[in-house]
């Protein structure tokens, strides 16, 4: 108990402790040097009478035994002393001073025949150690001072089993725990909840979690479709990882370096008016990304039901055969008068042309203009010869996870030109995730690099409705912000809250705070020093705080990666999140590289091709606009 009283008797004891270990010294001394004592007259009868009986105690035998036991003694006392604690005192001074103490209180055994000499150095010594002692008692173990960024105080346990099934990816790891470095595994078990892989550039997103999530799934007999933002980095990838493992056929679109023609408005794949609908709306908020967020409004809806009447007219008309984008850019910008006869002549889409005739009828040519010029305008942009050339062709079909015939199917991107060719392949991606949504299907992964240079209508529908299906969605992004801006707030949030699986990179601001709150909080051990002018005291206490902050999350290195993993029913993990660095096998993958054959170019349209095509298109929906007024 801290009393008084108590502290006050253990404070004697120390006293009397030291005061035996000094005594035993001085005794010491008068024994061992009794000559010298005697030649300088201090010694006397009664002291030699008194110490006669002491002098036969098996201590005082042997120089080593007493200063043995006057050394036993002094440390003793130390151990029960009590100072002002100074956290300036460092390991290094004590171990000078003990060990200098030591060498000079033991050493000085040696020199005995010189009496002076002998105490002399062994009292230095004895003065020496019993200084460092006090320092060592006195000095304050402040492990917070050690981890300024309490980078140990903030790991914890991670899943370190390799967990693999049919449909796995799995990322070799290390992470750190209470100082000791571990190996552990990145689990996606269950890839069909979604898997959003975010991370500033340069964060290591493909190096270190897309290529191997192409490569695993490719082993393992998906079909697949990669969006490839950056041609070809993950495409080349995807090829040779193929040629290894086949089973299934590659096709690349890539509008400046032609490979295969494929028709995203392919009229067998439509049923009903609705598939129209959305492809209009697909590829008109991709040329205009800012009407995302302006859905509902009047020049938004018009230009894209005008669109869907286009491309249902061409659905209808002949069987489809025409029923292509070119020839929907084409129709596009036939005149009013001609162009709405054409169109009366379909009822299905009656409904959604009346608006537009009311207008020209009525001559608010004002109005028309404003509900039609926009979808001109936008398409316009996509009046490419190479682009006519790509679409207008049918090389394969869109069902790429088809059981009898699976494909794996690359849309290249060129970052210089992203918004055109962006919105193209946002039709594709639309068209292809109808397909690939289905059951009895192949399984099948669909990879979006660079997720926001696209728009998908519908990927948090896809991410909720793919499980069953055996569809596994992979979504790259930078950051939430940039989500937000091409998508809006509300869609945005969905994506980001949607996902089962999240591997994180480095990034700022929403996102990591975002993040911190989703991986949750650990109990840490808080230390606290109080310094005032009679004493220094340290509180400990232990409490709940984020176990990944978000200012770690903004200063995580290339290769390092948080976030948190989803389980099944059948493979349960207890161990969910993580905050570990990514282990690459690098020397084996700049192999497996310098090893890689280019992707064979399939064709080489000539410019008199590509030329006569875009030509023949035009002509094509004049004869159409002739042959219908004839008619």
């Amino acid at each position: 108990m801290q009393t008084g009283e108590n502290e006050q008797a253990l404070r004697k004891i120390i006293d009397f402790t030291r005061l035996l270990s000094i005594a035993i010294l001085i005794i010491h001394f008068y024994l061992s040097c009794y000559r010298a004592f005697d030649k300088l007259h201090l010694t006397h009868k009664i002291v030699d009478h008194v110490l006669l009986p002491v002098s036969k105690m098996s201590i005082f035998h042997h120089t080593w035994s007493a200063k043995s036991a006057a050394l036993l003694l002094l440390v003793v006392s130390l151990i029960g002393s009590k100072g002002k604690k100074d956290e300036q005192i460092r390991p290094r001074t004590i171990l000078t001073y003990c060990t200098t103490g030591l060498t000079l209180y033991f050493t000085s055994n040696f020199l005995i025949a010189f009496s002076g000499y002998y105490i002399g150095l062994s009292i230095l010594g004895y003065i020496l150690f019993m200084t460092g002692g006090s320092l060592l008692f006195r000095m304050i173990k402040f492990k917070s001072a050690l981890d300024i960024f309490n980078n140990e105080n903030e790991t914890f346990p991670q899943e370190e089993r390799l967990l693999e099934n049919e449909y796995s990816v799995n990322l070799p790891a290390k992470y750190r725990l209470k100082g000791n470095e571990r190996n552990s595994w990145i689990n996606i078990i269950n890839p069909f909840r979604g898997t959003l892989v975010g991370g500033s550039p340069g964060a290591g997103k493909s190096y270190f979690v897309i290529r191997h999530i192409i490569t695993q799934h490719i082993r393992k007999g998906f079909s697949m479709l990669i969006y490839d933002f950056k041609y070809d980095d993950l495409s080349n990838i995807a090829y040779n990882e193929l040629r290894k493992h086949g089973g299934r056929s590659f096709y690349v679109i890539n509008f400046e370096k032609i490979m295969h023609r494929s028709n995203p408005l392919e009229p067998d794949t439509m049923l009903d008016i609705t598939d129209a609908m959305e492809a209009a709306r697909t590829i008109m908020l991709g040329l205009n990304r800012e009407w995302i967020r302006k859905q509902g409004d009047f020049f938004v809806e018009s230009p894209i039901n005008f669109v869907t009447a286009l491309i249902w007219f061409l659905k209808k008309f002949d069987g489809g055969r025409y029923c292509t984008l070119p020839h929907v850019i084409e129709l596009s910008l036939v005149d009013y008068k001609e162009l709405f006869n054409l169109l009366t002549t379909e009822p299905e889409i009656e409904v959604l042309i009346n608006p537009f005739i009311s207008a020209w009828k009525n001559e608010a040519f004002e109005q028309l203009e404003g509900q039609i010029a926009s979808a001109k305008i936008s398409l316009a942009r996509l009046s490419s010869p190479q682009l006519y050339y790509v679409l207008s062709g049918n090389d394969f079909s869109l069902d790429i996870n088809n059981p009898k015939e699976p494909k794996v199917v690359c849309l290249a991107n060129n970052p210089q030109k992203s918004q055109s060719y962006g919105a193209v392949l946002s039709l594709y991606v639309n068209r292809i995730n109808k397909l690939a949504n289905r059951k009895h299907q192949n399984k099948c992964s669909l990879i979006f690099d660079e997720f926001p240079t696209i728009y998908f209508n519908g990927i948090d529908n896809l991410i909720a409705t793919a499980r069953s299906n055996k569809v596994a969605v992979t979504l790259a992004v930078q950051d939430n912000s940039q989500l937000k801006k091409d998508y809006g707030r509300e869609q945005a949030d969905v994506i980001m809250n949607i996902v089962g699986n999240i591997i994180c990179g480095q990034v700022t601001g929403d996102t990591a705070k975002q993040l911190s709150e989703r991986i949750g909080k650990i109990n840490q051990q808080k230390e606290s020093i109080s310094i005032n002018s009679s004493d220094t005291s340290i509180s400990r206490s232990v409490h709940l705080d984020n176990a990944v902050p978000a200012s770690k999350i903004a200063g995580l290195s290339s290769g390092q990666f948080v976030g948190m993993v989803a389980d099944d029913p059948t493979n349960k993990i207890d161990l969910k999140t993580f905050y570990c660095e990514i282990q690459n096998d690098h020397e084996l993958l700049e192999r497996e590289e310098a090893a890689y054959e280019p992707i064979p170019s399939i064709r080489q349209p000539g410019k008199d091709e590509i030329a006569s095509n875009y030509r023949l298109i035009k002509i094509q929906i004049t004869n159409l606009i002739t042959d219908k007024v004839t008619r």
